[in-house]
């Protein structure tokens, strides 16, 4: 169980992640993607609403909603129940009004821009990039060119 613990180097993380997209392609003919779930969410939540964006069956991507629970619940299990030490999950300047407020307007502004381009970094750089979407391409050229941009901006 040590191993579980510890930090996995990329040239083990990276082909394990790397291999779950054809896995996904041939076992369930499903792409690999959680940015789409608000919208599913959504439109499960609020059935008769009157936003055409939520009008669809929803029901087709009910495994969407449980992958991405499966997410949430592992997180839940990695940091609660396998952690050897209490987890960290912020840091203080987030737990006050500014810092929640930025969470938020963060979150937002990654929220939609995750579904104006159509997919979030890692669904364009793990999965579209495998299916050699040229689109995937450049959006994980616009991510990575805007990351560094603002990252020595700000």
């Amino acid at each position: 169980m040590k191993e579980f613990f510890g930090f996995w180097n990329w040239y083990i993380a990276g082909p394990l992640i790397g291999l779950m997209v054809p896995f996904l392609y041939v076992v369930t003919n499903k792409a690999l993607g959680v940015s789409s779930n608000f919208q599913h969410l959504c439109a499960a939540v609020l059935p008769n609403s009157k936003i055409e964006y939520f009008k669809y069956n929803w029901k087709e991507y009910t495994w969407s909603l449980v992958f991405a629970a499966g997410i949430l619940a592992g997180g839940f299990v990695a940091t609660f129940l396998l952690s050897t030490s209490p987890p960290q999950l912020l840091p203080a300047i987030y737990y006050e009004w500014p810092g929640v407020l930025r969470l938020f307007t963060g979150g937002i502004l990654v929220g939609f821009g995750a579904r104006y381009a159509g997919g979030c970094t890692s669904g364009h750089g793990i999965t579209g990039l495998a299916g050699l979407h040229f689109s995937s391409l450049v959006a994980v050229i616009s991510f990575l060119l805007g990351g560094i941009f603002f990252t020595n901006i700000f």
